[in-house]
Formats: C-alpha cells, sequence, structure tokens
C-alpha cells in the first residue's frame, strides 16, 4: 500500500482529488456477472477506508447509480469525503424512435432529463463532475454546455467535464464555461489523444484541462490476467468485442503483454502496477479510473502510486506496448473523438 494516496488539482484551479480513482462500472457487471449488494456495497467501504475517494460512474452503467445511492443513503456523513463523476448521453432508444439498442443524445433536453434521474438514483442533491459521456454529433456543443452550466447555477453539479470528443469541440466548450477534466481512453496500448491530428491532449493543457484515463488497464489485457479466451467468455463479459482480443492477433498480443510484465517482474512490480504507474507519469494532470469489484485487485492498483518510472523505463513500456494489433474499440461505434457541428448551423 502507498504511504498516501497522491492528490493533484484536477484541472487548472480545480478540486484536489487522487490521482488514482475508482472506475465503478465493473462493480455493475459489465465483464462479469454483478455481485450481490453486500458483497459490493463491502467493497465500496473499504475503499473508502483505503483513502480511494475518486468515484467514477456513469449512468448507463448498469445499476452502478443505484448501488452507490444505497452506500451514500447507510453513509451520510461519508458524502463530502467522496468526489463523484458521473455521466450522461448514452441512453436507451426510446420505443417511438423506431431503433433498437444505445443511442446517444446530447441534446440541452435530455441533459437535464438525465441528471434528475440520476441524482434520484443517487439519492443525493448534486454531482460533483457531471460529463457528456459522448457527443451526438448533431448537437452543437455550445447548447449542450449551456444546460450543464444551468445545472451548476442550479447546485445541482460543481464541475463539467466531457468524454471521448474532438479537439475541437474541446475548445469551444471550454469558451462558453470551464471545462474541468475530459475522460479519453489513455494506456501504453492506446496512445491516440497523443497524436497531432487528435491533439486532444494537447489541447487540454493548453487549456488547463485534466485528462482522466479511462480503460488504462487496456480492459484487463495490461494485468497480465487475460491468457485464454475463458478469461472473457463469462456471461456478461462485453470484451469480446475488443480487437485486441480477436482470435487472429491475441497470441501475438498475448507476446506483447509478456515482454511487459518481465520487465514488471525486473522491478519488482506487477504488470498492472508497472501500467498504471506509465499512465501517471505522463504528468501531473493526467489521473486514472481502473476498475475492479476485488479489493485486493483495488489494493495493487493502490500501490502503484508508489512506483517511479525512469525515463528510459517509461520509453521501454512505450515502445514494447506500440508491437500491439487491432485498433480501439471505440472506432467501432462512430464516436471516438466525435465533434459537433457549428452553432450557427443548428
Amino acid at each position: 500500500m502507498p504511504s498516501s494516496i497522491t492528490s493533484k488539482p484536477l484541472g487548472k484551479n480545480g478540486p484536489l482529488v487522487p490521482r488514482l480513482g475508482l472506475g465503478a462500472m465493473v462493480l455493475s457487471g459489465i465483464y462479469s456477472t454483478p455481485g450481490s449488494d453486500a458483497e459490493r456495497l463491502k467493497f465500496l467501504d473499504e475503499a473508502y477506508e483505503k483513502g480511494e475517494t475518486f468515484w467514477d460512474t456513469a449512468d448507463e452503467y448498469g445499476d452502478s447509480e443505484d448501488l452507490l445511492g444505497k452506500w451514500f443513503a447507510a453513509n451520510p456523513s461519508k458524502r463530502n469525503d467522496i468526489f463523484l463523476a458521473t455521466k450522461f448521453a448514452i441512453r436507451k432508444a426510446p420505443a417511438d424512435s423506431g431503433t433498437k439498442g444505445l443511442q446517444v443524445d446530447s441534446s440541452p433536453e435530455y441533459c437535464k432529463q438525465a441528471i434528475a434521474k440520476s441524482l434520484g438514483r443517487l439519492g443525493l442533491p448534486y454531482v460533483d463532475l457531471y460529463y457528456v459521456h459522448r457527443v451526438d454529433k448533431k448537437t452543437p456543443i455550445e447548447k449542450t454546455m449551456q444546460a450543464m452550466v444551468e445545472l451548476k447555477n442550479e447546485g445541482k453539479i460543481k464541475h463539467i467535464g466531457l468524454s471521448e470528443c474532438s479537439a475541437d469541440t474541446i475548445r469551444r466548450a471550454h469558451a462558453v464555461h470551464a471545462v474541468t477534466a475530459v475522460q479519453l481512453e489513455y494506456s501504453p496500448f492506446c496512445l491516440a489523444i497523443e497524436e497531432p491530428d487528435i491533439a486532444v491532449l494537447k489541447t487540454c493543457r493548453e487549456l488547463g484541462i485534466a485528462v482522466v484515463a479511462y480503460s488504462p488497464l487496456g480492459n484487463g489485457l495490461l494485468t497480465g490476467t487475460l491468457r485464454k479466451q475463458a478469461d472473457w467468455s463469462k456471461a456478461g463479459d462485453l470484451r469480446g468485442h475488443l480487437p485486441w482480443l480477436q482470435e487472429d492477433v491475441f497470441e501475438h498480443n498475448l507476446g506483447v503483454v509478456d515482454r511487459i510484465g518481465e520487465m514488471a517482474a525486473k522491478k519488482g512490480v506487477s504488470s498492472a502496477q508497472l501500467s498504471l504507474a506509465w499512465v501517471l507519469a505522463q504528468g501531473d494532470d493526467v489521473f486514472a479510473i481502473p476498475g475492479t469489484r476485488n479489493i485486493h485487485r483495488l489494493e495493487e492498483n493502490l500501490a502503484s502510486l508508489d512506483v517511479q518510472l525512469s525515463a528510459e523505463e517509461e520509453k521501454a513500456v512505450r515502445d514494447l506496448a506500440q508491437d500491439i494489433k487491432g485498433g480501439r474499440v471505440q472506432d467501432l461505434t462512430g464516436y471516438a473523438f466525435a465533434g459537433t457541428p457549428a452553432l450557427d448551423s443548428a
């Protein structure tokens, strides 16, 4: 365990939060059948006791908000200790839409509907950080931001965030109101945010916006625990869609993971710890939110805060990881680094 959980400002002049947060998606069965409420609430109790107080969820993560609502109801005095982030914009298609499954809706109207439902499930008057989970590519970001500003003025949210959107969208949003954080996929396997033609990392740094790295362990691949198809073919596990895990590339990618594991072993740490330390080494403005439902994995993750990488080690991990094959799963959705139309075109 680390001697203390390192906290940094979330964005320029932002609140102090732990650099390693807790992604709550996994608690709700995205990778497996969810545990009982008793088991999951006990896990949250232990996470809190260990100082893990930056919690990240979303309205589309199964029963995650309901579960957290039960925890807050049982622990009302601890609410102010938790920096709680949730998200909106990914929703079930309305019954009269003529489509099935999920759709993206970042309209001002849905934003206000969604926060009301999230606060109801959470049993709270406000959340600390509210993200636009995805932009729908048809609502100008200025309109979405204005709705978010209204929610902030009403005391329902404290900080505004974006996720998986273009650099231009970030700039236009920030011109309406300060954006505190942008959540993006970032790991040794996924460096897309650094690419000059995408430029979201550069843009966030220019504007003083924190980067919150989701999937910092490559959906579990960087833990070294995914060794065969049976490891991700359990009921409810969505990782079968990941390009990195497809049959034609998996054996190759497993070799990459093993080489990173060998480097970690020489350093006396786990593959997960080396990978998380790599993400955090990218700058004090980068935070990570690995998800887990196991307390021993949480302890392992938190211990990565004490792992220091030299410039040579950082480069070595980066170079090894770039041999990975298979693209981002987000590229399959059509919403990777999505933009929005200009305000005057709406």
